[in-house]
């Protein structure tokens, strides 16, 4: 349904852009995703590893024009990670900066059945609505913003404006971001904060199902390890989707031990309105008999929480 929309502003996300006629060449050596697919008109979830394959962040690339892209991450991991892939220019013709103050980021939302956040309708947006791409990981410029789908189903954009101008959307605003996280967490969506970069090889984020890795494309940082886990092996450990049976606070990089003795991290979290917490974890999949437990946990100390669903398979 496309006929409303609630925004809602997304200041915890920041900007790195990528400038000069070897900005793609140079992302294409350091990120996980193959950026040779990478249009104007279509956007690529992409990770930026340590060489023993873990995740430095996740980006989302977009291209602006040649030689011109954006990447959107955790504000809090800009400055990190521009000076760590500043380390490996050399001689490329690119220029890396930090560009969170020239972007407002919006996050917009479509209405979703059963939805009782209180989230406001836009009625100025219809002509926003008309622009906004059909596709995940599609683009569309609108004005002077650029906006990209993340999800479907419901959907969602992200909509990038200078910061000299007001969102195309106008209209009212959801007062707080942790509805859009509801929603990316349902999703089955990961995201990497200072908390927890450098704590999961790729796979154990499902990058892999979630197309953020191109295995047929040349080397880049930690390629090695990814592509072993990926021919040589099922990945035992695996984000997975929980929900607690009581009022809980939990955050991204807490850890602790499931009711069934599986040991997991927290990947992103989000309360609900009972007080309970929906999270992503990382955890032994179920089905492995050789998932490691933590016996030395008193059953007082184990969290009880429910299995939900992921919207989307997980490879085999």
């Amino acid at each position: 349904m496309r006929r409303e929309l609630s925004t809602a502003a997304l200041d915890a996300l920041g900007v790195l852009r990528a400038r000069g006629p070897e900005a793609m060449s140079f992302l294409q050596g350091q990120l996980s995703n193959d950026l040779t697919r990478l249009a104007t008109d279509r956007a690529l979830l992409a990770g930026y590893h340590n060489p023993q394959g873990r995740v430095i962040a996740l980006l989302r690339v977009l291209q602006l024009a040649p030689g011109d892209l954006l990447a959107v991450l955790p504000r809090e991991l800009v400055p990190a990670v521009s000076a760590r892939l500043s380390k490996f220019i050399l001689r490329a013709k690119v220029k890396l900066v930090d560009d969170s103050q020239s972007w407002r980021i919006t996050g917009l939302l479509a209405a979703a059945d059963g939805d009782a956040e209180g989230s406001a309708a836009d009625p100025a947006a219809a002509t926003v609505v008309a622009a906004l791409p059909a596709a995940v990981d599609s683009v569309a410029h609108i004005a002077d913003a650029v906006a990209v789908q993340v999800a479907e189903r419901p959907s969602r954009w992200l909509l990038l404006t200078p910061a000299t101008r007001s969102p195309p959307a106008g209209g009212a605003t959801v007062p707080a971001p942790e509805i859009w996280r509801r929603r990316a967490i349902a999703a089955g969506e990961p995201q990497v904060y200072g908390a927890t970069s450098e704590e999961f090889v790729a796979q154990m984020l499902n990058l892999d199902a979630l197309g953020a890795i191109a295995f047929d494309k040349g080397c880049y940082t930690g390629q090695e390890v990814i592509a072993r886990a990926h021919y040589r092996g099922r990945v035992k450990r695996r984000l997975q989707r929980f929900v607690t049976r009581g009022p809980q606070a939990l955050g991204p990089g807490d850890a602790g031990t499931l009711a069934d003795g599986r040991a997991f991290k927290v990947v992103d979290a989000v309360q609900r309105a009972d007080g309970s917490c929906e999270f992503l974890a990382v955890a032994p999949l179920i089905e492995d008999e050789s998932a490691p437990a933590s016996p030395e946990a008193t059953s007082a100390e184990r969290l009880a929480a429910e299995m939900l669903p992921l919207p989307y398979p997980l490879p085999s």
